[in-house]
């Protein structure tokens, strides 16, 4: 369960490590469930909601929709071994998170840290009729895993993904899942802001998580959160919370980011994210690097801690997450021409990306 001290957001870009990792904390994770009470729901409308969204639906539309192919996943952990259900004591231990059918071969989506060291997966649907899950590849860097169900096609009905890039400050969304394990629960509320980062159960930072002040709660993990057509802009991973509970801020992992790793992790069963190998800041004119790893890619081309980095393959950084951001964009072996200031000059290298170990 996660912990109930309190949490705060990190600065922007604050001790990142692009492709290596970063102590930047500030979020919940919100799996498992072990209290009964319910949260409370308002729909929020927005004039863009009613005025812009021609193909909105009403909440109940969305569910009645959208609900069939929302599921729960329960599993069975080593207590020592799920980093996102760190039970007190030895043995086995059960936890709950949510996901959504991904496709009508029995692929599911969920949260890394719901199925991080699983020992046993079974998914239930609405109806009540539940299937063994086999962990397809799960990838600790973004928090997206698939897991794999024998279900006949009639009961798999696949939910579709939305281009998060379209998502604006102010949309109406629904999320649905199983906060605190009640089954099949439904919040409403807005986007309250875009382009935020969260710590990754492995330490990397995902960037464009999509907040939000529908109610998250522990049990949401892997959760759709939906737009009012009833398409998926993300899952649903973490809080900010005072009291552990919902405090109006939630955070998706964005759904083009859940598309590109579910695509990989179908191919090969795992995902491979391009690596630089320094610690960025934001600074002035740029993004200052703050730690270059020995024998990495940056390393290698001489990048220096104290270098400013203004922009990548020409494209003006000016923020620490741009620069994860255009990274994340590549894959190893690509080679990336990296300008930068040093003192009172301005060099360029070229690159060759790394692969990132997991």
């Amino acid at each position: 369960m996660a912990s109930t001290a309190k949490r705060t957001i990190a600065g922007i870009g604050a001790g990142l490590v692009i492709g290596l990792g970063a102590g930047v904390g500030g979020y919940s994770l919100v799996s498992n469930s072990e209290s009964t009470s319910a949260e409370a729901t308002t729909t929020i409308t927005t004039a863009r909601t009613v005025a812009a969204s021609a193909g909105a639906l009403s909440v109940n539309q969305i569910y009645r929709k959208d609900g069939p192919g929302s599921v729960d996943v329960l599993v069975n952990t080593s207590s020592s071994g799920n980093s996102g259900f760190p039970f007190p004591g030895g043995g086995t231990a059960q936890a709950q998170g949510s996901g959504f059918v991904y496709d009508t071969s029995g692929h599911i989506v969920t949260n890394e840290h719901v199925v991080d060291g699983a020992t046993a997966i079974k998914v239930r649907f609405p109806n009540g009729k539940s299937y063994t899950g086999t962990l397809v590849g799960a990838d600790g860097s973004t928090d997206v895993a698939v897991i794999k169900i024998d279900a006949p096609s009639s009961e798999l009905k696949p939910l579709a993904l939305a281009d998060s890039s379209d998502v604006e400050v102010g949309d109406g969304v629904v999320a649905i899942g199983s906060p605190f394990g009640l089954a099949g629960s439904v919040t409403t509320g807005i986007v309250s802001a875009l382009n935020r980062q969260m710590q990754s159960p492995s330490q990397f930072m995902i960037n464009g998580a999509i907040q939000t002040d529908a109610a998250i709660n522990h049990g949401n993990s892997g959760g759709p959160l939906l737009d009012l057509e009833g398409r998926v802009i993300g899952i649903n991973a973490q809080i900010q919370s005072d009291s552990g509970g919902n405090d109006g801020v939630g955070f998706a992992i964005p759904s083009n980011t859940v598309r590109k790793i579910v695509s990989q992790l179908l191919s090969n069963g795992k995902a491979i994210h391009a690596f630089l190998g320094v610690g960025v800041a934001n600074g002035t004119g740029g993004v200052r690097i703050t730690q270059v790893n020995p024998d990495t890619p940056a390393d290698k081309a001489g990048i220096q801690v104290g270098d400013v980095v203004t922009s990548i393959d020409g494209n003006a950084v000016v923020a620490a997450s741009a620069l994860q951001t255009a990274i994340d964009a590549k894959k190893p072996g690509d080679q990336v021409t990296v300008t930068y200031k040093r003192g009172g000059s301005e060099k360029t290298v070229k690159v060759t990306l790394g692969t990132r170990s997991a």
